[in-house]
């Protein structure tokens, strides 16, 4: 996926400016998208230059007292053309990248304590991020089935979230459970 698809996902019902749409960005930001796409903040800006060159964003500009103006991007016609073309687009699946599982793939090399403690801290990382996803589920998803049909689509993607991270916990726990029992019989 582009950086592209991304933006105007977020920006096709919420205008907002350059700056709001990079807080959308940040996993800090309850119910961000940031919680599945990363972007840093020239990223997104040069991003929404390119948008606007092709004609897929528009810009208002909003004149502020004792601040500098800000410009509030939409979508256009043409980036919700776009958009619409590349959600019905075959998609590929996206080859895993995971710096843990290629230090796990040559963790034989340094002492299994190193390899138990860096577990550890993903698996209470992967907690916390399950308990954040949990907790947004129980606050704005309570009743799924009486959701607006653009909060249903939101909910899904949560869904994934949830699954990937109890996915994950359990995963981890299995590999902290083998590797502890292989440590423990070659002793």
């Amino acid at each position: 996926m582009a950086l592209a698809h991304a933006i105007l996902s977020v920006l096709i019902d919420s205008p907002c400016s350059g700056y709001d749409l990079a807080k959308k960005f940040d996993q800090s930001v309850e119910g961000s998208v940031g919680f599945f796409w990363e972007a840093s903040f020239q990223q997104i800006y040069r991003e929404l230059n390119r948008l606007e060159e092709k004609g897929w964003l528009q810009a208002e500009k909003v004149f502020q007292e004792n601040r500098p103006d800000k410009r509030i991007y939409s979508v256009t016609a043409l980036g919700k053309q776009q958009l619409c073309e590349w959600i019905v687009a075959a998609e590929t699946t996206t080859p895993l990248k995971d710096d843990l599982l290629v230090k796990l793939y040559a963790g034989y090399l340094v002492k299994s304590e190193i390899i138990l403690a860096k577990l550890e801290t993903h698996y209470q990382e992967h907690q916390q991020k399950l308990a954040i996803y949990q907790e947004i589920a129980t606050k704005f998803f309570q009743n799924p089935q009486k959701l607006s049909t653009q909060m249903k689509f939101i909910y899904i993607t949560l869904r994934r979230g949830i699954h990937y991270e109890q996915g994950w916990l359990a995963w981890c726990t299995e590999i902290i459970s083998f590797l502890r029992d292989e440590e423990n019989t070659s002793k």
